[in-house]
């Protein structure tokens, strides 16, 4: 039986996308030079912690760019204790297939989804963030097979708590020359997660975008903790001493390349409020300092900020605030990225 799907129109390839939106030469010691940043941090060549730090999603160009603007200067106050990629989010999964799902779908969010713009839209905001603030930034690996339209943009990716079991996740990952974040599920379960960087830092050989490929292994690909939620819908958190240490026994004794945890403080670990976000990190923080093993295991945090606290409904109409999770604005924000670098 034939798949019953409508073929709507045939989409730019990667390489077609790349020459009318290129990386140009006096940009690529930028990627070259933050890529480089981010191995030295992963490898324990750099003290310093990673801040991944931004909109729930990127909706809007134009008020993602304002919110980078404003990072900027507070990145490079910061940059001796932090190294700080703006999360620029622009896939965003559903748990049950409604509402919005991001930049790459819908490039106007009150508009029809139109992926052919969407793709275009991602790319050419990944590139002016490049271009005008000097931001190499994360984005979510949603679809594995998108990653070639911004392989030569991005800083790092996650593999989200929906995605993290899917094999095709797990064996693209094992072929990208960047930190790939492997969150742990929905439920909780460190094994699932464990078993994906086991499986992203391996070689394999598989298919990707039509072709026969082989990967060497991704030895920068390491632990992103979100919390929980119970089969009632109860969130629970996973960043408290106990569960960090729970987690480096099973994870040091893995034999993984570089072990590293990102701590997320929000989705299930904040309850998603995002209020809740600096009190997490200066609870992690707290464990770093009482256990020395713990403070070279936690590389950084995941932080939901936008330039308006809370969310509201696409078409809301308030400037820079989100229109998926919860966000802490930007006042609250720049607080908390003085505190972490004074405290660290």
């Amino acid at each position: 039986m034939k798949m019953d799907l409508e073929f709507e129109r045939k989409l730019t390839i990667p390489m077609e996308t790349k020459q009318l939106y290129p990386v140009t030469p006096e940009l690529e010691p930028l990627v070259e030079a933050r890529a480089a940043a981010l191995r030295a941090l992963f490898e324990g060549r750099d003290s310093r912690r990673l801040l991944i730090v931004g909109p729930c999603s990127a909706d809007n160009a134009d008020s993602v760019m304002e919110y980078l603007t404003r990072l900027r200067p507070v990145a490079e106050r910061v940059q001796d204790k932090l190294f700080i990629v703006p999360r620029v989010f622009s896939n965003k999964p559903r748990t049950n297939g409604e509402g919005y799902m991001g930049l790459v779908h819908q490039p106007d969010a009150a508009g029809r989804p139109d992926p052919f713009k969407g793709i275009i839209a991602v790319r050419s905001l990944h590139l002016r963030a490049l271009r005008e603030t000097g931001f190499t930034c994360a984005d979510e690996l949603l679809y594995p097979e998108n990653h070639r339209y911004l392989d030569d943009l991005l800083a790092y990716v996650t593999v989200g708590a929906r995605s993290v079991e899917d094999q095709q996740h797990r064996l693209t990952a094992s072929g990208l020359g960047i930190p790939v974040g492997m969150k742990n599920p929905t439920s909780g379960d460190l094994s699932v997660m464990l078993h994906a960087i086991h499986a992203a830092q391996a070689g394999h050989s598989f298919i990707y975008r039509g072709w026969a490929v082989h990967s060497k292994g991704n030895p920068l690909a390491h632990a992103v903790i979100r919390g929980r939620r119970t089969e009632d819908g109860r969130s629970l958190p996973n960043y408290g001493y106990e569960a960090l240490r729970s987690l480096a026994d099973r994870y040091l004794a893995s034999g993984a390349q570089n072990p590293a945890v990102i701590v997320d403080a929000n989705h299930e670990n904040s309850g998603r409020d995002p209020f809740r976000q600096p009190d997490i990190l200066r609870d992690v923080l707290a464990s770093c300092r009482r256990d020395p093993e713990l403070g070279r295991l936690v590389k950084g945090f995941l932080v939901e900020s936008y330039l308006e606290d809370g969310c509201q409904p696409p078409g809301g109409g308030v400037w820079g605030r989100s229109i998926t999770d919860p966000c802490l604005g930007w006042e609250k924000t720049e607080r908390l990225i003085y505190e972490l670098a004074e405290a660290l």
